[in-house]
């Protein structure tokens, strides 16, 4: 397993930014699924889903900004960042064999609070697909938090 390691306070600045991208496969949402116990049928089955205003199945909501969790725990900020708030607003469905991008981009640092807000997007192509803003809290470097003291 390779080491993974995180931003501290002092490392970051406004407008970094960081993404993965993931392709959604039927395996995703089916584990996904078992995982989380949603086994809604607008997820799992093509001819219930047919009949709902999507048209077809979709992935979880939640599994896609799940991606966003990905990004934020092992890139940007990384290791060692505690999630404080979180808000989203879901734009559009994600379907099976869509490519998702997560990205986060830093928006604020209060330095005091050891808080970043950071700005949260999944996009298919050009389309939003989720947008929202989600607060973390940042390790400083030990020197500084000593100093601080």
């Amino acid at each position: 397993m390779t080491a993974i390691s995180g931003l501290s306070l002092e490392d970051m600045t406004v407008g970094m930014e960081s993404t993965i991208t993931h392709t959604v496969t039927d395996a995703d949402v089916r584990a996904f699924a078992d995982i989380s116990g949603d086994h809604n049928p607008v997820h799992l089955d093509e001819d219930f889903a047919q009949t709902t205003p999507f048209k077809g199945r979709i992935a979880h909501g939640a599994f896609t900004t799940s991606l966003i969790s990905a990004v934020l725990g092992t890139r940007l900020p990384g290791p060692g960042a505690i999630l404080v708030d979180q808000s989203f607003r879901y734009r559009a469905p994600v379907r099976i064999g869509d490519t998702v991008t997560a990205l986060v981009r830093v928006n604020e640092i209060d330095p005091a609070r050891r808080r970043v807000t950071l700005a949260t997007e999944c996009l298919v192509g050009d389309t939003v697909v989720v947008d929202g803003i989600t607060k973390v809290m940042v390790p400083a470097r030990a020197a500084a938090l000593a100093a601080a003291g």
